[in-house]
C-alpha cells in the first residue's frame, strides 16, 4: 500500500488547521478578570484578550414563604 504524497499534504494541513482552531477556542473563552476600580459589587470578565464586559454580582435571593410575603388584611 503506497501513500502519496498529496494525501500526506492534506493529512498535515487537517491537524494543522485543527491545531489553531483549538488554540482560538482556547483562548476566546471568557477568562474572570479583577477591577479594583468598580468595587467587588461588579464581576468582570475578558474575552479573547480584547472585549471587556462587566456586570453587577448577583445578589442571593431570600427564600420566604407565601404565607409570609403577604400580609393578612382585616377588612
Amino acid at each position: 500500500m503506497t501513500i502519496s504524497i498529496l494525501s500526506l499534504k492534506a493529512l498535515a494541513l487537517t491537524l494543522a488547521v485543527a491545531a489553531l482552531v483549538g488554540a482560538t477556542l482556547l483562548f476566546a473563552r471568557p477568562h474572570p478578570v479583577d477591577n479594583a476600580v468598580l468595587g467587588a459589587d461588579w464581576e468582570c470578565t475578558q474575552t479573547a484578550f480584547v472585549l471587556t464586559t462587566c456586570a453587577p454580582r448577583p445578589i442571593p435571593a431570600v427564600e420566604t414563604s407565601r404565607k409570609d410575603a403577604i400580609p393578612p388584611t382585616r377588612g
